[in-house]
């Protein structure tokens, strides 16, 4: 892999490679952008068959972080780390601490939370080497729990997807088929019941399913059909790449807005279903809640203004349907738009301040 080649493409700043012997640490911290400020990112542990491999992921993901970031309106770049390694038998806690020393030599740079593979006990041991972490047990005055936090955020965000599809964000009779339904979706299917939604939902787990049909009166299909059902909205929370080649030509809904990462297969499937007239909420943009719940952390975390923010979402799902129909293109081109809009606008009034600056001091 030309390291240096594909960083100068997508404009990344920096890449560290950490490694400690004593503990096995292998891992790869990638900063996209921080013109917004510090890059925050999870840290995933997964083992990857190459090197190359655990690069390529960390670089996709941290320039995935900018534009989730900067679509939510957070004062945040984007980042990411990778440790290579399996999470099930090499954690260690010199690894997580060796590793919490590094972070902290990037002096705020870059902060980290979870992410596939490491959990809030991970957290807790990066915390005893550096402040620059996020996602900590409550005693330590974290956020807790995310999940209900981004179920309320896909549920704000639905709605304003609702609305432009429906002309009303009222969710109340609309027939919402759910895919997936763990611990998000559970929370989601609970505002949606609450507003008067009649819900479809399937899932692998079975046990989870029972639970939606018995607190929810849900209805469950099997995992196969719940493409075909039909409903008014899609909601994808389980699963990436469920918008694709063999479900676009079943579904029967006006919206798809849901919690799942990655919902496209391809970006041309976003060309496909705004051809179709299918309004999509962006999944980056619509499942900020978690993202936007754990920056709360770094005022001292205070759930009524993180909650306000995250109502935000709603907004932010709007203003992305605004610039789809300003620009003609579909929601997912929006979206980045949404966020590159937002970075140059930064950027350049950044750069006018240093102008004016140096007239100033020219003219001592």
């Amino acid at each position: 892999m030309e390291i240096f080649k594909y960083m100068e493409t997508y404009d990344y700043e920096q890449m560290v490679v950490c490694q400690d012997k004593q503990s096995g640490l292998k891992a790869i911290i990638c900063i996209h952008d921080t013109t917004l400020g510090p890059a925050l990112g999870g840290t995933r542990m997964w083992t990857y068959e190459t090197e190359d491999a655990a690069i390529e992921d960390a670089l996709r993901l941290a320039k995935g972080m900018t534009y989730k970031n900067a679509a939510a309106g957070l004062n945040l770049g984007g980042g990411k780390t990778v440790i290579i390694g399996d999470p099930r038998k090499d954690k260690n806690e010199e690894m997580f601490r060796a590793f919490g020393r590094y972070i902290h030599g990037l002096n705020g740079r870059y902060i980290t939370a979870e992410d596939v593979g490491t959990t809030v006990a991970d957290m807790d041991l990066i915390r005893q080497e550096t402040e620059f972490v996020t996602g900590v047990s409550p005693a330590f005055g974290s956020s807790g729990n995310p999940s209900p936090v981004t179920a309320y955020g896909v549920y704000r965000g639905m709605k304003a997807a609702a609305k432009a599809a429906f002309g009303t964000d009222s969710l109340e009779g609309k027939v919402i088929a759910v895919q997936g339904v763990g611990n998000v979706a559970y929370n989601l299917c609970k505002h949606l019941h609450e507003e008067g939604a009649q819900l479809i939902v399937t899932d692998i787990n079975k046990e989870a399913v029972q639970r939606a049909v018995e607190d929810f009166g849900a209805k469950a299909v099997d995992t196969n059909d719940i493409y075909s059902v039909d409903c008014d909205i899609y909601a994808p929370c389980a699963l990436g790449a469920t918008i694709n080649d063999e479900t676009i030509p079943q579904l029967k809904a006006k919206v798809i807005a849901g919690a799942a990462n990655n919902q496209l297969k391809e970006t041309t499937h976003g060309d496909q279903i705004h051809e179709m007239g299918i309004a999509y909420a962006p999944d980056y943009v619509i499942n900020a809640g978690g993202v936007i719940n754990v920056a709360d952390e770094l005022h001292g975390y205070n759930r009524e203004r993180a909650m306000k923010k995250v109502e935000l979402i709603y907004d932010n799902i709007a203003r992305v349907f605004e610039i789809s129909s300003r620009d003609n293109i579909p929601t997912y081109m929006a979206a980045d738009r949404l966020a590159e809009e937002r970075i140059e606008r930064v950027k350049n009034s950044r750069s006018q301040f240093l102008l004016n600056e140096r007239h100033i001091l020219s003219n001592r």
